[in-house]
């Protein structure tokens, strides 16, 4: 085995879970597919990972790359054409067991969802307080005082003003960043011990994007929950998140503790996406540096290394033979690539790249990324 390698991927198991504990979530070789009239799209392909309670994990990649089907899929919330296998374990129990009439117990009440967009996910003829209080009228016991009292607590821990005013609003009155904050109450009011952020600040400016992941962190630290924060974009889960899974073309590329992954990095999409992050100390109109040529078409994936056609460090192996998931050198660090960054094989694997003029080679040395991989 090459330096840099100890240990190839079977199950969940071979991840450390995060914390010392035992883990709350563990999903082992998770696959969904798709039944279409093009064929069978494989939008998440073997997947395993563990979660423990109170902590977060950053879940990476391009938009199309299986980040939001893997969330619903480990919830149950899949349309009937999908087809689900592997085995999904929350707190002892196997989920992925569970017709949709025992999922409900857990819904809302033990694992919850916020949603990318707050407008279509709210119920846009139902008053605030309504929508808030369902949950609650659900999963507890308690009078219709108690639950308003309940609501009143949450919208107040959500930092939304005049909290007796927003009860008898709409969606429609209120902006962006006050639903997103509606639907992280709506997700919260049951008390979850899993929560799945998926892109919570799309759409929403800067500073509200801001507040919006500072809350969530805040209810977390109150509440000791696990969560599980989707996005696109580094620069989001870097200070936010204790591990990071990057995804791309339905399989996780790229897993290691957060401060590990931004450090030593060995996964050339990895490498690639902390290149497309915006810096504030670049010059004005400097170029945004993006990621060249496409994702595969994932009814017809490639045979070998699913990023070897975009990849500076591609070689034949690379385009013949899927590379597995290895653990590096640091514990708890995974990654999937024949030819890591970092290591003597992917310098030389990128010498002879740009010595044969592959544009992608040249783009990764240059910092412009924006050529066209064939």
């Amino acid at each position: 085995m090459s330096k840099g390698r100890r240990h190839v991927h079977t199950s969940a198991d071979d991840f450390p879970t995060a914390g010392g504990g035992g883990p709350l979530l563990e999903v082992d070789d998770l696959e969904t597919r798709f039944h279409t009239p093009r064929g069978v799209v494989r939008a998440v392909d073997g997947v395993s990972f563990r979660l423990e309670r109170g902590r977060t994990l950053g879940l990476v990649g391009e938009s199309g790359c299986g980040k939001s089907v893997l969330s619903r899929s480990i919830m149950g919330l899949l349309p009937s054409y999908a087809e689900r296998r592997g085995e999904i374990t929350f707190a002892g129990e196997r989920l992925d067991l569970l017709g949709e009439d025992a999922l409900r117990e857990y819904w809302g009440a033990r694992i919850a969802m916020v949603f990318q967009d707050p407008m279509t996910s709210l119920n846009p003829v139902m008053r605030i307080g309504q929508q808030i209080a369902e949950p609650l009228e659900i999963h507890t016991d308690l009078t219709r005082e108690q639950i308003r009292e309940t609501v009143l607590a949450l919208l107040r821990s959500v930092h939304i003003p005049e909290p007796e005013r927003r009860l008898r609003q709409y969606p429609h009155e209120l902006s962006g960043g006050m639903r997103q904050r509606v639907v992280i109450a709506i997700a919260l009011s049951c008390g979850p011990q899993l929560l799945f952020a998926d892109e919570p600040t799309t759409a929403l400016d800067v500073t509200v994007q801001a507040q919006i992941l500072d809350l969530l962190q805040e209810q977390q630290a109150e509440r000791e929950m696990a969560v599980v924060l989707v996005s696109h974009d580094l620069g989001v889960v870097a200070g936010r998140t204790h591990d990071i899974a990057v995804m791309y073309a339905g399989q996780i590329v790229e897993m290691a503790p957060t401060r590990t992954l931004f450090s030593e990095v060995r996964m050339p999409y990895t490498e690639a996406l902390l290149r497309s992050v915006p810096r504030v100390e670049n010059p004005k109109h400097t170029r945004l540096a993006v990621i060249g040529g496409r994702p595969p078409d994932l009814v017809d994936p490639p045979p070998g290394c699913r990023f070897a056609p975009r990849c500076p460090y591609a070689q034949e192996r690379c385009r013949v033979e899927a590379p597995p998931l290895v653990e590096a050198d640091t514990p708890g660090h995974w990654y999937r690539c024949w030819y890591p960054v970092g290591t003597d094989e992917g310098r030389e694997a990128l010498e002879r790249n740009l010595a044969a003029n592959v544009p992608q080679a040249a783009a990764a040395v240059t910092g412009d990324l924006s050529v066209e991989a064939s």
